[in-house]
């Protein structure tokens, strides 16, 4: 509820651990039945949408900010994120600004995604880099 009155679209039986950090709750859109879970950081400067069913493990970091160093005055950038439906992030995993996690796809323990993740892959290691496919 108390996301809700700060603005974030949140599904229907949704868990989110009470040690989780969000900064700016009204760019969350967290789906029915997802799960975030202990010291996980949901850094919201731009849009992070978790999809249905997903699960956000414990000390994951997703991160939508960022600055442009291309730029001398290294202006802040607020990329989206979207992990789809069915996906799971892994424990102490970091997913960086303007990535998307397709629908299944597993990003494994401490992987490191900075591009984005096709449906149904796994991913670990950093730079992430496909360890297989989950079985349709």
């Amino acid at each position: 509820m108390l996301l809700r009155v700060f603005g974030a679209s949140v599904g229907s039986d949704v868990h989110v651990f009470p040690t989780v950090r969000i900064t700016l709750p009204w760019n969350l859109d967290l789906g029915a039945q997802c799960a975030v879970g202990d010291r996980a950081i949901l850094y919201a400067l731009g849009p992070i949408v978790i999809g249905p069913r997903t699960t956000v493990s414990q000390g994951a970091h997703i991160c939508a900010g960022t600055h442009d160093w291309r730029d001398p005055t290294m202006p802040l950038l607020k990329p989206p994120i979207e992990i789809g439906a069915d996906a799971w992030v892994c424990a102490d995993a970091f997913i960086g600004p303007d990535v998307t996690i397709g629908d299944g796809a597993i990003v494994g323990a401490r992987a490191v995604v900075t591009k984005s993740v096709a449906p149904g892959l796994i991913v670990a290691g950093n730079p992430a880099r496909e360890i297989g496919k989950r079985n349709p």
